[in-house]
């Protein structure tokens, strides 16, 4: 499936031109190898990716939360008694709300900062940037650099190996933006943005 940098930047403006090309670049050479293979594949991954990485502006997780965020988003992580030791630190908070899970060690290891939430559908989690790390896409030592899932082409890459190790072409196929949303995101953040981009995708790729 090939894509042009004048169709992603048409759905995302916002998308500097240099990551507009590489994605167009990338997507076009390796989407066939993760079975992203029509265009209505493409249309939902690409919408997808859009809304997730802010139209490929942001690759790695935002973890700057105020305390009152913090009380609303994680009340099981943090009280009144402790949030003003994480506020405002994208570290404590990443190594708290993610110690012990995914794979990763105690709040004290340091792997929630350091495998937080990283490429375009952001891979999370010891354990799954160690799967990618064993794939057969990733080069090099990704464990010792995760920062490599924020940069070209881990970002894409990544997240198409996310892809397709969820099986995520069963809801493109059954144009299942709803379903797909809540395996990516856990819920429907953002489901109305979602389900705009893949219309707009859409139309670009002339699927009904």
């Amino acid at each position: 499936m090939n894509i042009t940098i004048l169709q992603v930047r048409q759905i995302m403006p916002r998308a500097s031109y240099e990551r507009a090309s590489q994605m167009a670049v990338y997507f076009s050479q390796w989407s066939g190898q993760f079975g992203i293979d029509t265009a209505a594949r493409a249309a939902m991954f690409l919408a997808q990716v859009a809304h997730e990485s802010s139209e490929l502006n942001v690759l790695t997780e935002n973890l700057n939360y105020s305390a009152e965020r913090l009380l609303q988003v994680f009340p099981r992580y943090f009280t009144k008694a402790n949030v003003g030791y994480y506020a405002r630190n994208p570290e404590r908070i990443a190594n708290r709300v993610y110690a012990n899970r995914m794979g990763n060690g105690s709040e004290g290891s340091g792997d929630g900062y350091r495998y937080r939430g990283r490429g375009f559908i952001g891979t999370t989690g010891r354990s799954n940037y160690e799967a990618y790390a064993k794939s057969d896409w990733c080069v090099g030592d990704l464990m010792s650099h995760p920062e490599w899932l924020s940069q070209s082409p881990g970002d894409q890459k990544s997240s198409m190996f996310f892809w397709w190790k969820n099986n995520c072409n069963r809801w493109a196929d059954a144009d299942d933006v709803r379903g797909l949303t809540k395996r990516i995101n856990g819920g429907l953040n953002g489901f109305d943005n979602r389900k705009r981009l893949l219309a707009d995708f859409k139309r670009v790729f002339n699927v009904k």
